[in-house]
């Protein structure tokens, strides 16, 4: 029987010695030292030995399981360094390569892309972006912008009322006097931002988006309004667009004009496959925004900050954004923009 034992701790340390991964150590463990392995049951059959062989049979067993227990734990250390040390030769990071692009989390609402390309086109023809409050006072809103006291939009079934004097702003134009309250002429602005009325339908909402601009200098006529207007609508709508003026009235400018464009998706209202146009009716012109020469009335109540209406003269526009985005993109339904459907939204990346 110790003869026997002395075999297996041979070929156990032979094994061991060999083995050239944890995976073929843990093997020969299970082999060697495992429940259903020979030496352990050689030392669960001690009891049932001559007495005489108990002791020093028991005792062989013993000294060589702890001996291959100590030569397995020796050998893994070794394994799992070399290991170790493999894994990180093949997986070192070049430090001096770029990293790997986030990947993409969103992408800018359509309303969001559409100002930032109107802003881009006036920007470049050098307005400044300003902004000011949505809750506004009435006199910003409607007293310094001409409005007359009768004047339907001061309307509680128009206008939203904080307080008597107090309401959220229905246009962007407050930050055009805020504006020149702040600066001397010349100056050249585009005011983008949320406006609220009280109108909710296929083509309004309570709250909505616009911009409008504001240029104030020397010698500024209806052709300067008219030139930025064509440069406008040829950057969002196509090089090929046109633009023409018909007579309106705006409280604030005068004289004023509402501004089509020729329409981009027909020729003569008349579609490629002969239909009538569904964008332009037929017309083949399109509404997009209201603008005019500054009512000098306008300038009376900033004359004190330089705007003298005898020696200066300006423009000034407003769009909605909603409306240019619905006219460049198809789009039906103004409250699509809103319902927040993924299946709208994703179709402008």
């Amino acid at each position: 029987m110790i003869e026997r034992i002395a075999e297996l701790k041979r070929e156990a340390e032979a094994t061991i010695a060999a083995a050239a991964s944890t995976q073929a150590l843990e093997e020969a463990r299970i082999t060697y030292l495992g429940r259903k392995a020979e030496l352990p049951n050689l030392l669960r059959g001690v009891a049932g030995l001559p007495p005489e062989q108990r002791g020093p049979t028991g005792k062989a067993a013993n000294q060589a399981r702890q001996a291959l227990e100590r030569m397995i734990d020796s050998r893994g250390q070794e394994l799992a360094a070399k290991e170790l040390d493999e894994r990180l030769a093949q997986d070192r990071v070049d430090v001096t390569l770029p990293g790997d692009p986030l990947p993409a989390v969103g992408r800018l609402h359509l309303l969001t892309a559409t100002r930032r390309e109107i802003e881009d086109v006036f920007v470049g023809l050098g307005f400044r972006v300003a902004e000011g409050p949505e809750v506004e006072l009435v006199y910003y809103n409607f007293d310094a912008l001409n409005h007359d006291v009768t004047h339907p939009a001061r309307g509680r079934t128009d206008t939203f009322y904080v307080h008597d004097d107090v309401v959220l702003r229905t246009h962007t134009s407050p930050v055009q006097v805020r504006a020149m309250e702040l600066q001397p002429p010349p100056i050249y602005i585009i005011m983008p931002g949320r406006v609220y009325r009280r109108d909710s339908d296929m083509t309004h909402t309570p709250q909505f988006h616009q911009v409008e601009g504001l240029a104030v200098d020397t010698d500024v006529t209806l052709a300067d309004l008219q030139g930025t207007l064509l440069h406008f609508a040829r950057a969002i709508f196509g090089e090929q667009r046109k633009v023409r003026l018909r007579p309106h009235f705006f409280p604030f400018t005068e004289p004023s004009v509402e501004v089509d464009v020729s329409c981009f998706n027909c020729v003569d209202g008349v579609t490629p496959d002969g239909q009538r146009c569904p964008i332009c009716k037929g017309t083949a012109w399109i509404e997009i925004l209201g603008a005019g020469m500054v009512d000098p009335n306008v300038f009376g109540y900033v004359r004190d900050h330089g705007y003298d209406p005898e020696k200066i003269q300006g423009f000034a526009f407003g769009m909605g954004i909603e409306r240019i985005a619905m006219l460049r993109h198809g789009v039906p339904d103004l409250r699509l923009l809103y319902d927040n459907d993924i299946r709208f939204l994703e179709q402008f990346g």
